[in-house]
């Protein structure tokens, strides 16, 4: 069977990419202890509140709402996007700062191996497609590993930033709906402000997991 030979027009795809914020939001960024560990949120436009009062009507303005977000860099209008080169490693200087893994020479696996010679799918490929990584000789590149080390890492720091916006949500509606306030803590001892070290002694007793991949940075 004669293979087909793929062509893809990159600048055509770029350009039909959808770059445009959602209605009534707009993404922010919280920043953490360090430049590159900032969380994503989208920050939404609430409408104002129509009260009634003595007769008449006014309006109470609400503040925005934040949720989390997760749509990635394609929905941040100033990110720069190139499909060949894909996207940038957010978690790339945190695994490289451990210095417990290692670049391999090449592609290890025959199925990529093949894809990777195989003419038909050359315009598919990534102008400079990351090597895979592995852990170094010995080493153990979990994220349960380094908690239960005492290691406080970058992507734990990345959870309770997020969890925190939840948190403090959630006590805003006890403080002001009736719904119900108790709950199960499963053992847990959460505290009011989600913190780093919260996460890594949760992660460290197994009651949470991060399940990131070294060659998923």
């Amino acid at each position: 069977m004669a293979q087909t030979h793929l062509s893809v027009d990159a600048a055509d795809l770029i350009s039909r990419i959808t770059r445009t914020p959602f209605p009534g939001s707009r993404k922010i960024y919280i920043e953490g202890s360090r430049p590159d560990i900032r969380v994503p949120f989208r920050e939404v436009t609430l409408t104002d509140t129509l009260v009634a009062e003595g007769g008449q009507t006014r309006r109470e303005a609400n503040a925005p709402l934040r949720l989390f977000d997760s749509s990635g860099v394609y929905t941040d209008p100033v990110a720069p996007i190139d499909i060949t080169r894909g996207l940038e490693p957010l978690r790339g200087a945190w695994i490289n700062e451990r210095a417990d893994t290692e670049a391999l020479p090449g592609i290890s696996s025959l199925y990529g191996r093949e894809r990777l010679n195989d003419p038909a799918l050359s315009a598919l490929r990534m102008a400079h497609a990351p090597v895979p990584r592995r852990a170094k000789a010995g080493a153990n590149v979990s994220q349960m590993h380094y908690a239960r080390r005492g290691i406080t890492t970058p992507e734990m720091e990345y959870i309770a930033i997020r969890e925190n916006l939840v948190r403090a949500q959630l006590a805003e509606r006890l403080a002001t709906e009736r719904i119900p306030k108790t709950g199960h803590s499963f053992g847990a001892a959460i505290p009011k402000d989600v913190t780093a070290e919260f996460v890594r002694e949760e992660v460290a007793r197994g009651r949470a997991v991060i399940p990131n991949n070294i060659n998923h940075p």
